[in-house]
């Protein structure tokens, strides 16, 4: 029989929408060489993490600046992309140029996403210092470059909870940089990943 105790959340509204474009940047990927890992092992972690109705607008690239920047232009401006994620292309090989692309698009530079995914993967290889993955923002998108690997994909995002000590991901303050520069209220998962925003700025809390 229905209950007729209002659920708890029943006041609040549903989670906003969001639209999240995904760029795989592979020559070999591109051209059918071998099948992209990248964009899969994005949408399987941030459809866990997020609470939010999520539309993907999904883009696989290859290894060229041109074709990079104009596919990061295409989904903030043409597609109204709220989050953009780059896999691939970060290293020091000179077919590697995502973050030359992310730069020459972007608005303001946020280097501190670059640097907290070269410390988690500092954790497990040294050669982490040779990642160049960085960020910006274009108009009131967030455009990030992650690395390749689908476990590394996820340990940047999600971190090392469980470390001693602790190391958070970046995605944790992905959320309150969307609400800074006006899109849409973004909820996570806490189990997966806990957003972090100042109390000032948490609109409300879901059981």
């Amino acid at each position: 029989m229905p209950s007729d105790t209002p659920s708890p959340d029943a006041a609040l509204p549903p989670p906003a929408p969001i639209r999240i474009g995904l760029v795989s940047v592979s020559d070999r990927a591109s051209a059918g060489v071998y099948t992209d890992q990248g964009i899969p092992s994005l949408q399987a972690w941030l459809g866990k993490a997020l609470l939010n109705p999520i539309t993907w607008v999904t883009r696989l690239v290859p290894d060229e600046v041109p074709q990079i920047s104009a596919a990061l232009r295409a989904l903030v401006d043409e597609e109204a992309c709220d989050l953009v994620l780059t896999t691939g292309g970060t290293g020091p090989a000179p077919r590697d140029v995502t973050p030359e692309a992310t730069r020459a698009v972007g608005d303001r530079e946020m280097p501190g996403f670059g640097e907290q995914m070269r410390q988690i993967s500092l954790r497990f290889v040294p050669t982490a210092i040779l990642s160049r993955q960085t960020a910006v923002i274009r108009g009131r998108a967030l455009i990030l470059n992650l690395p390749g690997q689908p476990k590394s994909i996820a340990e940047t995002l999600e971190g090392l909870p469980a470390a001693t000590p602790p190391c958070p991901g970046i995605f944790a303050a992905v959320p309150y940089c969307i609400d800074l520069i006006g899109g849409p209220y973004l909820e996570t998962d806490a189990a997966v990943c806990k957003a972090f925003r100042p109390k000032t700025a948490i609109r409300w809390t879901r059981p």
